[in-house]
């Protein structure tokens, strides 16, 4: 990556000019510039593994919330194309299901853990009174600058939000990874097939390992499993029955004056989500995307209505797609637009949200457990390039306790709202910045 900040200053007049970037073929055999492409072959096999690499979450998601699958597909999917349109092309970002609303669906909603959500317009009334506020605050920072936001969130702040989804996170792949039996093995198997490809792997090896990582371990879940019989076989039956096109139920929202309320503060969350996201790029690639960020929040908050309007989950800029460019080292906005346009298509195929519940669930946790962990040391970055002064108890309490919050899932209930360990660590972060940061500077000056 050192190559790429070596270009970063030849890069920061990328945001001038017209609405899009000129984008244009790569020399670089190391990586790829956003405002690069590596092939039209490579990109569209980039833009697949960028689809897969969040698949995981972006289908996990909904299914905890009794939503959709395959809308939710085809939602992140415009989402990408409306926040590339938005951002100009300028900003390499996947939109995908959030987690951030999960606590608050099942909590308004009654859901029962399993099975279709028979409420979920009222959680897409809720959905999109965050969306509404998200784009509100886009559209601010659009106007009057960013400046603001950065003192509201300095990077010690956004790196510790960052680092704490991450954490949050966690779980989801520990679980998945089971206690010890062969499907343990197998998803260990993906995370060192996944590692080997990025580190000993070609240039094209490198950019395609979670790609490869997922069709090599699940082949050899299948030969376990179905061969075997050490572990849960794959039902290739089910795969069988499934038609290749069909319509994705769709439900539209139900506009509640509670719901939207309650559900209206988890645009904070969505922003720090972003604000980090931004400045991983941003040190990954060594060009700053800061006044981008009015138009980063603005395309994000639009995706969110538009995903509330048709019966899906509120999106966010994923950090999974972070893991898979620290990994590939492609940075280009083309190969995000490409996997948009394969999520559209394959929202609208059954057999594809078949062959997704078919992924072994111990392969997919293992490469969440690289990705997550991924996510966590990019944001690690953040604070080392920003050279965050972590000698200072103002910068070491709100760091560790929004970590702590975020990898403890503290939930608090509040009358009737419930902020989940995400948000509870993202108010945890910025709160105290705001009241530990003024004493700071007077430690300084005295």
């Amino acid at each position: 990556m050192d190559d790429m900040a070596g270009r970063g200053e030849g890069r920061a007049g990328m945001t001038a000019g017209g609405w899009f970037p000129a984008w244009r073929r790569t020399a670089n055999a190391h990586s790829v510039a956003p405002d690069e492409y590596p092939g039209w072959w490579q990109s569209m096999a980039l833009g697949g593994q960028h689809l897969l690499a969040m698949t995981g979450s972006n289908v996990l998601g909904p299914l905890l919330m009794g939503f959709d699958p395959n809308v939710a597909i085809l939602c992140s999917g415009l989402g990408t194309l409306l926040f590339f349109l938005v951002t100009g092309g300028r900003v390499p970002s996947y939109l995908g299901s959030s987690f951030s609303f999960i606590a608050l669906t099942v909590a308004i909603t009654g859901y029962v853990g399993h099975g279709p959500n028979p409420d979920i317009g009222l959680a897409c009334g809720g959905v999109f009174a965050a969306g509404v506020v998200y784009a509100l605050i886009g559209a601010i920072v659009m106007a009057v600058g960013h400046g603001w936001i950065e003192r509201l969130m300095p990077p010690s702040v956004t790196g510790a939000i960052g680092a704490a989804i991450g954490l949050n996170l966690a779980p989801v792949a520990t679980h998945g990874l089971g206690q010890g039996d062969a499907g343990t093995a197998c998803g260990l198997f993906a995370l060192l097939c996944m590692v080997g490809f990025a580190v000993y792997g070609g240039a094209l090896a490198r950019r395609l390992s979670i790609l490869l990582a997922l069709v090599t371990s699940s082949l050899v879940y299948v030969v376990v499993a179905n061969g075997l019989g050490l572990a849960p076989p794959v039902d290739f039956a089910g795969i069988a029955r499934t038609p290749l096109f069909g319509v994705p139920h769709f439900a539209a929202p139900r506009f509640s004056s509670q719901a939207m309320m309650i559900f209206a503060p988890v645009a904070i969350v969505l922003v720090a989500e972003n604000l980090g996201h931004l400045k991983a790029i941003g040190a990954m690639t060594g060009t700053s995307l800061s006044p981008l960020t009015g138009r980063a929040f603005l395309g994000d908050g639009l995706a969110t209505m538009l995903a509330s309007l048709l019966g899906g989950t509120g999106v966010t800029t994923y950090v999974e797609n972070i893991g898979v460019m620290a990994i590939s080292r492609v940075y280009s906005t083309l190969v995000f637009a490409i996997a948009g346009l394969f999520a559209i298509l394959l929202g609208f195929s059954p057999l594809f949200g078949a062959l997704l519940h078919a992924v072994p669930e111990a392969v997919l946790s293992g490469l969440a457990l690289g990705l997550f962990g991924l996510i966590a040391a990019t944001m690690v970055r953040i604070w080392i390039d920003h050279r965050v002064d972590f000698s200072q108890p103002s910068t070491l309490f709100p760091v560790g306790v929004a970590l702590v919050a975020g990898a403890g899932n503290f939930t608090l209930h509040l009358g009737g709202i419930t902020l989940g360990g995400i948000v509870t660590a993202s108010l945890a972060a910025i709160i105290l910045h705001q009241i530990l940061h003024p004493r700071a500077g007077k430690d300084v000056t005295s």
